[in-house]
């Protein structure tokens, strides 16, 4: 098994973090979002996850 594989989420699960291509992967998988979605809910609310979560749940 790879690094990829055995690792259960991002480093830092409090945080969205879209500097790292695996935690991107990661984020956008969690959420079920583009990229691009992501990363407009993060300059929209910050990188909390708790406010990327609400922000994509009421932007739908």
């Amino acid at each position: 098994m790879n690094d990829h594989q055995s690792r259960a989420g991002p480093p830092d699960a409090s945080h969205v973090c879209l500097d790292d291509a695996e935690a991107i992967d990661y984020w956008t998988r969690r959420f079920d979002v583009s990229r691009e979605e992501l990363e407009e809910a993060v300059e929209t609310v910050g990188d909390s996850v708790d406010a990327v979560a609400a922000y994509l749940n009421t932007a739908s």
